[in-house]
C-alpha cells in the first residue's frame, strides 16, 4: 500500500481534543477515531469556506488511505492538518496529518471526495464556491 503524500505546509488546521473514551482496550486511540478526526477537520474546513449546503457536505467520502505513525492517546489536544492536493471536475483529494500537542505525528491520510446531488444520488460538478475555496487554498 502506498504511503499517503502529505504536503509540508497545511492549507487548514483544525484543533480538537481526543476523548479518554476514544482509547481501545490496548490503551491507544482506536483506529476508527481517526476517521472521525478527519471528518471533523473537513467540517471545520467546510464551515470556514462556507461550503456547506443546508448544513450538509456537498460531497461524499469515496476512498481513504490511512497510515498510523505512532499510537495516539485519548484526552489530548491534537491538530488535524488539512491540505487539498487535487481538484477535478466533480471530485477532489485532500491530505491529513494528525499531530499531538508535542508535535508527534500520530497518523497521515489521503481522501478522495466526490460531489453529488442528494436528490438524484448522482455525481455532480464541484459547486463554484467550494471550487474557488479549494483552489485558493492550494495556492496554485
Amino acid at each position: 500500500m502506498d504511503t499517503p503524500k502529505i504536503p509540508d505546509f497545511p492549507h487548514f488546521v483544525h484543533e480538537t481534543i481526543t476523548r479518554w473514551s476514544d482509547e481501545d482496550r490496548q490503551g491507544v486511540l482506536n483506529n476508527a477515531v481517526y476517521m472521525t478526526l478527519f471528518e471533523e477537520a473537513r467540517l471545520g474546513f467546510s464551515r470556514m469556506t462556507e461550503a456547506l449546503e443546508g448544513g450538509n457536505f456537498p460531497f461524499l467520502l469515496a476512498q481513504t488511505n490511512v497510515r498510523f505513525v505512532r499510537p495516539g492517546r485519548g484526552g489530548h489536544s491534537v491538530r488535524v492538518e488539512v491540505s487539498t492536493t487535487e481538484v477535478g471536475r466533480s471530485s477532489f483529494r485532500q491530505a491529513y496529518r494528525v499531530r499531538a500537542e508535542n508535535g508527534d505525528v500520530w497518523a497521515e491520510a489521503e481522501a478522495a471526495l466526490v460531489c453529488y446531488d442528494p436528490a438524484t444520488m448522482e455525481t455532480r460538478p464541484i459547486p463554484g464556491d467550494l471550487r474557488e475555496a479549494l483552489e485558493a487554498l492550494m495556492g496554485d
